[in-house]
């Protein structure tokens, strides 16, 4: 029996499965930076200069990054980074860091500080087509932008990995700012590689990601699909966007069970406000303001109108049914359901880095 383990916040659990039922493994793929390609790239940089290092999320790859940025500068007894996060993640991060280091809470007038680094890792997005440092800046700071950003969306349906005029919005909204970014493109294994410049720029790397990441597998009746990383499932919002990166390679009538933590719950203002009763879907189509998550209960609401969704998290089960999610109680309780439901024979897909591959 083949055992597979999957992320589900910050540990992992396997899924027994027989042998006869998996259909197939799919993870990212790319070959990993050596150290010395990293501290090559990073010695690009003028560390000299105070370096305000704004931490957008935690994962493998950016405690990476950090980490090195102050091996160098210790080596060179340069100045090590002010290292700035939102509160919410600043123990996370704090703990990845080299001891004895700081790390401080970023305040948003700080967006005018010229010495200020943004740093974030890649992924899909629904709406924009990549995740940049860009959008998360669109998606923190331009709430007018977002509106426009949103308007100008492909569709109802998520568009993962294609080139959007959404995603030509979050570039410009950047373009307001005198920063810098490290664009970080990374697998389940380590950093694929990474770009430094304004935010505007770094995007670009996104071929690097779209060159390892898409993978042809067919339709597929049933997928078992984690996000890969803690930080890409401790929201339902943000772990919804691993069901859009694989929404193309489901079959009609299939069914997609998504494993995520989501210990920071629903993730987004629409998502709460429609599980409250207080947000009518009519309003998703020509909105006059943007309410955070839109996209997510829009992308939600036409994909559901195609295949199941079934959701293994620790959510109130109150919300995945206002929802119309299916809710498990734990892995082998998904596989239990595939083959009570699909049949016992059903030969099963399995994501295990949902948020970083595009299968189709």
């Amino acid at each position: 029996m083949p055992e597979i383990w999957l992320n589900y916040g910050i540990t992992d659990v396997v899924l027994d499965i027989r042998a006869e039922n998996l259909q197939q493994k799919i993870d990212s793929d790319g070959a990993i930076l050596e150290d010395s390609a990293i501290n090559e790239k990073l010695n690009s940089m003028d560390l000299s200069k105070s370096m305000d290092l704004m931490v957008l999320h935690n994962s493998k790859s950016i405690q990476k990054i950090i980490s090195s940025l102050f091996t160098i500068c210790e080596q060179k007894s340069l100045p090590f980074p002010n290292v700035l996060a939102e509160k919410r993640i600043m123990n996370q991060i704090k703990a990845g860091m080299p001891e004895g280091s700081s790390i401080n809470e970023f305040e948003k007038n700080e967006l005018s500080n010229p010495n200020l680094v943004f740093l974030a890792e890649m992924e899909f997005d629904g709406l924009f087509g990549y995740e940049t440092i860009a959008t998360r800046l669109i998606r923190k700071f331009g709430q007018e932008s977002m509106l426009t950003a949103y308007a100008k969306r492909k569709g109802n349906l998520p568009s993962p990995g294609q080139p959007t005029e959404s995603l030509e919005e979050a570039k410009n909204f950047s373009n307001n700012f005198e920063i810098q970014g490290i664009e970080v493109v990374a697998n389940s294994k380590g950093i694929v590689d990474f770009s430094i410049g304004h935010p505007s720029k770094t995007l670009e790397i996104s071929k690097t990601l779209e060159s390892f990441a898409i993978q042809d597998i067919g339709k597929q009746k049933s997928m078992i699909i984690s996000t890969g990383k803690d930080s890409s499932n401790d929201t339902l919002s943000k772990s919804l966007g691993s069901i859009w990166n694989c929404t193309n390679a489901m079959q009609n009538g299939g069914l997609a069970i998504l494993v995520a933590e989501c210990k920071g719950g629903l993730g987004s203002d629409a998502l709460q406000q429609f599980t409250e009763d207080r947000f009518p879907l009519e309003k998703l189509q020509n909105p006059t303001q943007y309410i955070t998550g839109m996209e997510d209960l829009l992308f939600l609401k036409e994909v559901q109108k195609n295949f199941q969704i079934g959701l293994v998290s620790i959510l109130p089960e109150f919300y995945a049914k206002k929802l119309n999610l299916v809710t498990l109680s734990g892995i082998k309780d998904s596989m239990d359901y595939i083959l009570k439901t699909q049949g016992a024979r059903q030969k099963v897909a399995v994501v295990s880095d949902g948020a970083r591959v595009l299968p189709r």
